[in-house]
């Protein structure tokens, strides 16, 4: 593992620095050529980032901070001012520096732009809306780049199975795949997990998982937008391109709950809706979820993700075991109990590494040795799926069973070329999006 870093700017820390800025190889000769040839060969890594928001932009910095053979190389955006304001904030902080080398020539603007991008690296930063995920990361493995991509991994049933599929070849190339689902990455967590592993409070039994804020940005309307343009720079609130904020973020809490359960939930039934967030700004998804996920040995875990202002808001995750109970956080807080209250573990975090920062640092540092050694495909998928199972659950009113859910195939992506093709889901007259209706609508969406 890469020495630890322990002070460096997050993901949303470097986006607003930049705003404000601009608007080798020991074990290559047993690895396959593609997964890591070029690190015996060469001190440089190259790096393609593709979806050059915030998201995006964050973690090409933090690549750059990783290791000092990085040099994105290139980029790629739908959306011509995002690669733009990215490029130039990229390059005001790291251009002198040569890390960042992305000119005219190798900053790609459009739906295929991933494709050369992509061809140009030896790794790729995934950091679009997760609807486009899937055939991201298809391209990216089958030219065999090592991976980080961001959560969540797909939107529907189909776009899970794809990278499933993509998953098989990734391991067969031997090519390191992270997922932004930076927990696994954070300390407090990892010593909270290895000392419930040792039995140090028993079993989990049960758990109380949040992700409960006040909501994200929207982006007005503009005249020269077509309908899927507008659905796109909005891409939050479109079931088709983000899955709806139980996914897209709240997949972080109910990842932990499949982690530190070891296992993923076997049906889930719970309720939501739409009671504060009604405008049509605010497209198609619910302003607020709650699932009860069950797991194979009987383990509940309550699930709260809530996006309305005035409230109360929580973002960690709590389990009762059969001897105590587990508090832990994004705070660094880690603590376990036991029944009496007294605490059998507290992580002290004041000096912890950035997670977000981690994720790359160990990336890297397996690419730069030439070793396989991270596959967090496994996890992603599951957390994805899970994600998805309690949405189809809160948008029907129903249990469902993860088998039956997997079964569905729903597909709500398509295959897209250009602004002026025709946007998956259409406002009606007033302007409104069609929003599920639970005892009505199928989950099937």
């Amino acid at each position: 593992m890469k020495e630890e870093k322990k002070r460096n700017p997050s993901r949303r820390e470097f986006c607003i620095d930049s705003a404000r800025i601009a608007g080798a190889g020991i074990l290559a000769s047993a690895l396959p050529l593609s997964a890591s040839a070029f690190v015996a060969a060469k001190d440089e890594i190259k790096v393609a980032l593709v979806g050059c928001g915030g998201r995006g932009t964050g973690a090409a910095a933090q690549a750059m901070e990783a290791d000092e053979g990085v040099r994105i190389v290139a980029m790629a955006d739908i959306f011509p001012d995002r690669l733009e304001s990215s490029r130039k904030g990229l390059t005001a902080k790291y251009g002198e520096s040569g890390k960042m080398q992305v000119k005219d020539d190798s900053a790609f603007v459009g739906f295929d732009g991933y494709k050369k991008a992509i061809d140009m690296a030896d790794v790729v930063i995934l950091a679009t809306p997760p609807g486009f995920r899937p055939q991201h990361f298809e391209y990216a493995v089958g030219k065999g780049k090592h991976v980080f991509m961001e959560k969540p991994l797909a939107t529907d049933v189909a776009g899970i199975k794809t990278v499933m599929e993509a998953a098989k070849v990734a391991r067969s190339k031997k090519l390191n795949v992270v997922v932004g689902l930076q927990r696994h990455y954070q300390r407090s967590y990892r010593e909270v997990l290895k000392r419930l592993q040792e039995n140090a409070a028993g079993e989990i039994v049960s758990g109380q998982v949040y992700w409960n804020s006040s909501g994200v940005w929207v982006n007005p309307r503009k005249p020269e937008y077509t309908e899927l343009e507008y659905q796109l720079r909005n891409w939050y609130y479109f079931n088709w391109i983000c899955g709806d904020h139980i996914l897209e973020q709240h997949i972080h809490n109910i990842d932990v709950a499949n982690w530190f359960i070891g296992a993923n939930p076997v049906s889930a039934q719970g309720m939501g809706g739409r009671e504060v967030r009604k405008g049509k700004e605010y497209g198609q998804i619910f302003d607020h979820h709650f699932v009860e996920f069950v797991y194979p040995e009987g383990q509940v875990i309550s699930s709260q993700c809530r996006h309305q202002p005035g409230c109360m808001n929580r973002v960690e995750e709590v389990f009762q075991t059969t001897q105590g109970s587990v508090l832990v956080n994004s705070e660094n807080t880690g603590i376990i109990r036991s029944r009496a209250g007294a605490n059998i573990y507290a992580h002290e975090g004041r000096d912890d590494i950035n997670p977000y920062q981690q994720e790359h640092n160990e990336l890297f540092a397996s690419v730069r040795a030439g070793a396989y050694d991270h596959d967090d495909t496994t996890h992603g998928i599951d957390s994805t799926m899970s994600a998805i199972l309690g949405r189809m659950a809160t948008y029907s009113g129903q249990q469902i069973s993860w088998e039956d859910a997997l079964a569905t195939n729903l597909k709500l992506v398509p295959d897209i070329q250009s602004f002026n093709d025709m946007a998956p889901v259409m406002p009606d007259e007033n302007g409104f999006y069609p929003v599920p209706v639970p005892g009505v609508n199928k989950y099937k969406m």
